[in-house]
C-alpha cells in the first residue's frame, strides 16, 4: 500500500471515529447543560418565592454541600478564604486542637487519632471517640467538613468538645486553639540530659543489648524522610542490630514521604501502586541507591494506623523487609487530587484513586469490605485500657522536657502493658540472636495471622 493509499485510509477512519464520538459529546453536554439550567431555576424559584428571605452564599454552598455530600467524607470543596490554612495543614502546620477526623457510614464524625502533645491529646481526646457536640450543639447531622469549621477558630480560644468514648461513657473536653506543628520523628524516651530548647531531645535506643532502635513516626510531613534518615544515620553508627518502626496513631499524610521511607529500606521491587476510574496506573519503585544495609526490623500498628502510614507498613510487608506486630490498620487508602478552580473560586479536594499494596491488595475500606488494610503478621490485640495508658505514656514524655521519664524494664502485674512493644522486640531478639538474618513469613491476606504462644498467654 501506498503512502497516498495508507493516509486516506487513516483520515477515513479518524472521520468514523470523531462522527461516532461527536454524537456522544454532545448528548452529554446536553446532560450537562440540562442539570444547570434545572439548578438555576430552583435557585430562581427559592430566591424569588421562598416565604423567608435568604442567604444566598449559604444557598450556594448548600448546593455545593449536597453535591459533594453524595460521595465519601474525604472529598471537600475548599474556598478561597480557606486555602491558606489547608496548604498549612499539608505542609504539618495548622491552627486548631490538633485531630484526625472521619466520618463513618453511620454518618458519625469519629476521630481517628490526636496529634501528639496536641491540645485534644492533653484535653483527654481518645482514638475511636465520636464526637457529637462542639460548644454544646449538637453536631450529629453535620458533615464532617461543617464539624471541622465549628472546631477550628481564633489562636488561644477555647472549644469544648463532647465526645462519646468507647466504653460508653460521654465526656465533654475543653481546650484551646493552638498553632499545631506536628513533631512526626519521636524516640523511645527522652534523654534525662535534654532540655526544652532541644530540637532533638530523644534517646532512640529501646535496647542495648541487642542494639535495638526505635522510631515513632507520628504523622508524615514534608521533612519526615530527612529527619528519619538523619535519625537513622546516627543509629547505624551506634552499631544497631535491629528496629522497630512505630507508626500507631499516624494519621497519614504526604504520599511522597511515605514512598521515600519505604525506598529508604527496600532495595528493589514495587512500593505501591495507584489506580482511578479516570487515572492511568502509576507504579512507584524502589531504588538501590540509598537503600540502608538490611537489618531485622518490625513495624507497630494498630486500628488507628491510617493512609501513608498503611502504604508505610503495607509494602515493608509485602516487600518481605519487616515484621508488622499489632492489629489491623484503619483502611483509609484514598487518593485526593486538589483542583484549583477557575477565577480564584477556591479548590476541590476530590477523590481520584485508590491506593494498592504491592501484593495487590486494596488498602481502602470500602462499604461492605472483609479485606482492607494492613493485617500484621503478629497479632497482638490491645484493650482499650492498655491503649489509653500507651497514649498518656507518650503525652507524659511529650509534655516533660528535660525530665529523665523512661518506660520501666518491668511492671507491676496491674499495671497496664505495651504488648505489642514486647513482642516486637521479643521477634528481634530471636532474629538477632539467630545471627540477624531475619526471616519474614510472606503470610497472604486471606489466611490468618500468627499469635506467638507467649504472645497469647500475655493477653489471656
Amino acid at each position: 500500500m501506498n503512502r497516498e493509499k495508507f493516509a486516506w485510509l487513516v483520515s477515513v477512519v479518524l472521520i468514523a471515529v470523531l462522527a461516532f464520538q461527536i454524537p456522544r459529546t454532545l448528548a452529554h453536554r446536553d446532560d450537562e447543560y440540562a442539570f444547570v439550567r434545572t439548578l438555576l431555576d430552583i435557585h430562581r424559584q427559592v430566591a424569588v418565592n421562598y416565604v423567608d428571605t435568604v442567604d444566598e452564599p449559604k444557598l450556594e454552598q448548600g448546593a455545593i454541600d449536597g453535591m459533594l455530600g453524595q460521595l465519601d467524607p474525604f472529598t471537600a470543596y475548599i474556598p478561597s478564604a480557606k486555602q491558606e490554612q489547608f496548604d498549612n495543614m499539608l505542609e504539618g502546620s495548622f491552627r486548631g486542637v490538633g485531630i484526625e477526623l472521619n466520618q463513618t457510614e453511620k454518618g458519625e464524625v469519629q476521630v481517628v487519632t490526636p496529634i501528639d502533645n496536641s491540645p485534644a491529646a492533653r484535653a483527654g481526646v481518645e482514638p475511636g471517640d465520636i464526637i457529637i457536640k462542639v460548644n454544646g450543639d449538637d453536631i450529629t447531622r453535620l458533615k464532617i467538613d461543617e464539624v471541622m469549621k465549628k472546631i477550628k477558630g481564633p489562636i488561644g480560644t477555647p472549644v469544648t468538645l463532647t465526645v462519646h468514648h468507647e466504653d460508653g461513657k460521654d465526656q465533654s473536653l475543653t481546650m484551646n486553639r493552638e498553632d499545631i506543628v506536628v513533631p512526626t520523628i519521636k524516640g523511645y524516651r527522652r534523654r534525662p540530659d535534654a532540655r526544652a530548647s532541644d530540637p532533638d531531645p530523644w534517646d532512640y535506643w529501646a535496647s542495648n543489648s541487642p542494639r535495638i532502635g526505635y522510631i515513632r513516626i507520628t504523622q508524615f510531613t514534608s521533612d519526615t524522610f530527612a529527619r528519619l534518615k538523619s535519625v537513622m544515620d546516627r543509629l547505624l553508627a551506634g552499631h544497631m542490630q535491629g528496629l522497630i518502626l512505630d507508626v500507631r496513631f499516624n494519621p497519614g499524610g504526604r504520599l511522597d514521604q511515605a514512598k521515600d521511607v519505604v525506598d529508604l529500606f527496600v532495595r528493589q521491587g514495587v512500593i505501591v501502586k495507584v489506580k482511578g476510574r479516570n487515572r492511568p496506573e502509576e507504579i512507584s519503585y524502589a531504588h538501590a541507591q540509598g537503600t540502608l544495609p538490611d537489618f531485622p526490623m518490625a513495624v507497630l500498628v494498630n486500628e488507628h494506623s491510617a493512609s501513608a502510614s498503611e502504604i508505610v507498613s503495607g509494602s515493608l510487608k509485602d516487600n518481605h523487609r519487616a515484621l508488622i506486630v499489632g492489629t489491623r490498620t484503619f483502611g483509609k487508602g484514598s487518593v485526593q487530587e486538589l483542583i484549583q478552580l477557575g477565577n480564584n473560586e477556591g479548590e476541590l479536594k476530590l477523590t481520584v484513586a485508590y491506593y494498592y499494596l504491592p501484593s495487590g491488595r486494596l488498602v481502602h475500606r470500602k462499604k461492605d469490605s472483609t479485606d482492607w488494610g494492613v493485617d500484621p503478621q503478629l497479632a497482638v490485640p490491645m484493650t482499650p485500657e492498655q491503649e489509653k495508658w500507651l497514649m498518656q505514656q507518650e503525652l507524659a514524655l511529650d509534655m516533660m522536657p528535660g525530665h529523665p521519664t523512661t518506660k520501666p524494664a518491668t511492671r507491676p502485674a496491674t499495671q497496664p502493658i505495651d504488648p505489642q512493644l514486647d513482642a516486637a522486640l521479643g521477634a528481634l531478639n530471636s532474629d538477632i540472636r539467630a545471627g540477624g538474618k531475619q526471616n519474614v513469613p510472606a503470610i497472604p491476606a486471606s489466611q490468618p495471622v500468627i499469635q506467638p504462644a507467649a504472645v497469647q498467654r500475655a493477653l489471656k
